[in-house]
Order: structure tokens, then sequence, then C-alpha cells
């Protein structure tokens, strides 16, 4: 077994320091360190499944990242522009990633199933001048860029389309010496859309210090070290991409591995985790929920000795399992698109099934009351940080052109996260519920807005409200209750073609899996849905 990079939770937790440097950069001061540490240290092993496996080394990383970095320069893109990453697991997109980081750009990164619309809002949002995608999703944005007047450049990486700048062609005869910028710490350098309870995702900007923020993800949460291939089973446009297959392991100087593939298959899961040394993995609640459905005891773990989950709570039922099978217990980790790791079960404290662990070195977290004051242990408050005499490392900057809402999460010395939990005595967290109405399906954060937005525009909907409502395997799904427009009857033909009409103007993941057909919704004095009734209605069933 690997020494744990925490022994101590109580001693760790005292003397940890965040490091605060003035400049700051992740592609020079951490994928560029590795190179010249070990020109063949592996940064990666990338499969699909049609039989290609494929290595990188942090020196393939550097390389390509530079010359992707002088492409990019040459087609106007420039320190400080906000570049948008629309790809599945391939390996251009931990390129452009660091290449984006390398030049001062900010990147944004954003799921495979954005619908044109999304995108159109995404760009013009963040006024992005670059687009990177594939050949499938590229005719997204064909669809929109007229509405789209602050692109400059637009590359596609597996095929060759008229009016788009082939990414493999132009990076053969690409220069790799390229002058990295000298980023402040504090420099904008990602952009993240996160749902929220009303209007389209915002804008959540974090600086280059995030970097420094995750190598406490890396160390204590997944516990990793150079010597580890770490697999975390998650979709790119997540921050737990940021989270656990970049910053987090890259930190440590581990492998990252990597499966290629359409879609989510438990027992190809497993007969990688058999196949490959993989040594520790993370991935949501719903992901260890399919993967216990198998038959674990036809599979060996031999290599694997450490499990992590987030997203949402992970029930006990699971663990138990898992454990069985494996002899690993999973660990909860908490944290948000706008933090690094803020609470963990970390591998060297007593673990207690459904809570959340005890606070991250390097944050002071606290389970607060309305005027701000701690509360006794067992009560429930609003989970906050402490951000005042010094903010941590990983905390977002802003949400762009959002002051209101900036303001709204900070009260007195705390961020507040939005979510209510309880402290025990011995200093467990845990959750009780988010404070507001996002859904959090199988990891995915979706707002009850868009999918109601989507929802008004079918002509058979006079009315909807959207909540969550139980699953046993993505921990909640979308519930959309529907008053249709006069003329209109309810039948299962009509919910089905809701449901393809969310599918087209959202992302697929968004749709309402169950739909209910209601003459009225309940409603506040002034108007208002009173979603938390659905809501409680749905989960008392």
């Amino acid at each position: 077994m690997t020494e744990h990079n925490m022994s101590n939770y109580e001693d760790t937790y005292a003397s940890f320091s965040w490091e605060r440097p003035e400049k700051y950069n992740f592609a020079r001061d951490v994928i560029d360190h590795w190179a010249s540490q070990d020109a063949n240290k592996l940064a990666m092993i990338w499969i699909d499944d049609n039989g290609n496996e494929l290595k990188r080394t942090f020196n393939d990383i550097s390389s390509a990242s530079k010359k992707l970095s002088n492409v990019l320069v040459e087609l106007g893109v420039q320190r400080g522009d906000t570049i948008i990453l629309m790809l599945g697991r391939n390996i251009e997109w931990w390129e452009v990633f660091t290449a984006s980081l390398r030049m001062g750009a900010v990147i944004s990164p954003g799921t495979t199933q954005l619908s044109a619309k999304d995108l159109s809002y995404r760009i013009n949002a963040a006024g992005a001048t670059c687009v990177i995608t594939d050949d499938a999703n590229a005719s997204k944005l064909d669809e929109v860029i007229n509405e789209c007047p602050s692109i400059r450049a637009k590359l596609v990486i597996d095929a060759e389309r008229t009016d788009w700048t082939a990414y493999q062609s132009v990076m053969v005869d690409a220069s790799d010496e390229f002058e990295t910028a000298d980023t402040d710490s504090d420099e904008n350098a990602m952009c993240y859309f996160t749902s929220g309870t009303t209007g389209y995702p915002k804008m959540c900007i974090h600086a280059h210090s995030y970097g420094i923020g995750h190598q406490t993800t890396g160390n204590y949460w997944l516990d990793l070290s150079a010597d580890d291939l770490h697999w975390n089973i998650s979709d790119t446009g997540w921050a737990k991409a940021a989270w656990s297959s970049y910053f987090g392991p890259w930190n440590c100087g581990a492998t990252i591995f990597v499966h290629h593939a359409a879609g989510f298959s438990a027992k190809r899961t497993l007969e990688l985790i058999e196949q490959f040394p993989i040594t520790t993995m993370c991935g949501a609640p719903t992901i260890y929920r399919m993967l216990v459905l198998e038959d674990l005891k036809k599979y060996k773990f031999d290599t694997l000795r450490h499990s992590v989950g987030a997203g949402e709570p992970l029930n006990p039922e699971i663990i138990e399992i898992w454990k069985e099978a494996t002899g690993i217990t999973i660990r909860d980790g908490y944290g948000q698109t706008e933090t690094v790791i803020l609470c963990g079960s970390f591998p060297c404290i007593e673990p207690r099934f459904g809570s959340m662990g005890k606070p991250a070195p390097g944050i002071d977290l606290c389970v607060i009351d309305n005027d701000g004051n701690p509360v006794a242990a067992n009560t429930e408050g609003d989970i906050a940080v402490k951000v005042k005499p010094e903010r941590p490392q990983g905390l977002f900057r802003e949400y762009k052109d959002n002051p209101e809402k900036t303001a709204e999460t900070f009260k007195g010395d705390w961020y507040l996260t939005g979510d209510r939990a309880y402290k025990d005595e011995d200093g467990y967290f845990w959750f009780v519920s988010r404070a507001d109405d996002v859904i959090l399906s199988a990891g995915y954060r979706i707002g009850p807005f868009e999918v109601e937005s989507a929802l008004i525009e079918h002509e058979a909907v006079a009315e909807s409200a959207v909540v969550s409502s139980p699953d046993e395997t993505r921990g909640e799904v979308v519930k959309a209750f529907v008053i249709l427009a006069p003329g209109f009857e309810a039948s299962d033909e009509l919910m089905k073609e809701l449901q393809n009409h969310v599918k087209s103007v959202t992302a697929p993941y968004k749709y309402p899996r169950k739909l209910e057909f209601v003459d009225s919704l309940p409603k506040t004095v002034s108007g208002k849905i009173r979603r938390i009734e659905l809501r409680e209605q749905e989960w008392a069933r």
C-alpha cells in the first residue's frame, strides 16, 4: 500500500498554509516541471473502444500545448480572450486546456451535449473569440455563427470542414517554441457556465491560482502520488473534469487514465479496472450505483487502493456493497464549480457512511445561521467558507457581468455555498439539501428555469414547474409538472413529444425523465411557483 499523503488529519489541517505566489501558470509551473524532471514521465494512458491505446508524456502535452499556442496566436486569439472547448474525452481536450492556460487565454469547457442555442448563448455571454470542437459538433456552431460576431477562430479536430481550421493539419508544422505568459495568480483563467435556480447559466470565473487550490484535491482527497494511475469517470464539460482529470492528478505527477467512449458501460468499466493497473478512481455516485448492480465477484481489483465519489451524497448501502467486493471504502468529497475540495472523507479519518467528512486543509468551513454566526452541533444551517482575512486558494473570483449574484453569495466574512448541512459533535458534516431548487442528476447541475423555458416554447404548454424527483440510479431526476394550453389533451404521445422537444432545445441530459400533467400549480401570493411544495410532495411519495 502507498503511504497516504495525510497520516494525521488534525496535524495536517492545523499546520496547512496556502502557497500564494504573485505569478502562476499551471502549464509552466506544473506540466513543464514534470516534463523537465523526466522526459518519459507518463501523463496519460488513453484508450477507446476500437482497440486504440495511446500514451502521452508530460513532455508530449507540454510540446503540443506550445504548438497550439502558436497556432492560436496566429489565428488572432490573444491573452485574455475566451476559448470555448467542446470535446469529449479526446486527447486534444487536454492539449487545448493546457495551451489556453499557457497563453493566458480563458478556457471555457462545455459538454458536447450543448445545443446550437446553448453555444450561441455562451459565445455571446463570454464574448468568446475561438471555438474548438469535433466534426459532430461543428455543425452546431455553423447553425448560429451569424449570431456570434466575436468569433475569430474555429478549429475542428477530426475533419476538414469549409471555413474551419483543421486542428491536426496546422499542428504538424507549428513550432513548439513558445514563451509562456507570465500570468498573475489572480488573472482570469477559466470560465465555467453553471446552472442556477433562475435565469440562464452564470459565468463562474476562476483565476490561475485555481490550479494551486487543487493541490489539496489531488494530495489529500484523491490521495495521489507520482506513481499512481488515476481514473476519473466524468464528462469533460463538468468542473469535475478540472478537479480530477486535470489539476488534481497532474499537480501530483500522477498518470491519468482516459476511456473515450460514446456512453457509460458498467461492465466495460469493471473490465478496464481489472485490465489496467488503475490505483485510484473517482466517479459520481450514479457511476457506483450502476457498478454495484453488476456481479462484482467476477472481477479482480488487484491494483485499486482508493475510490472517491462526488457530486451528490452517496448512499451508505452502495458504500457497503463496494467495500465488500473491493475492500475499499468510497470516500465522499464535497465542493462546487465555484470551489476546489471543501470537505471530504479523507483516507486517514474514520469514515461515517453518508457523511461529507471533515473540512479540507486550507478551508475554514462552517455551518452558520441567517446572521452569519456558527450554529451549535447537530443544528441545520448554511454551509459557508470563511473568506476573511484571506480567501482560500481555488475559490472563484466572480460571476462575470453579474455583480448582484456575486454579492448574494457573500455575507460578512463568509462565502455561502447555497447548501444546507449540520455538523455533529465530532466535526463531521452531514448534507441536508440545496438551499435553492437546482437539480443534481447523475452529477449534472440542472437549473429548473432552463427546462421550464424550453417547455414553454412548445405550443401545448401553458405553464410548467420543474423540480427534482428521487431516482435509485441517478440520485434525482428532472420532473416536470405541466399545465396544458387550451385545445390540448394529456397523452403518452404528447409526453414523449415534450420530452424530445426539451432534448432538442436544451442539452439532452436536461430533459424531464418524469412528466405529470396537472390542472394547477402551487403559488405564492406574488404569483411565484412554490417549487419547494412540489419537491417535498415528490420526495414524500
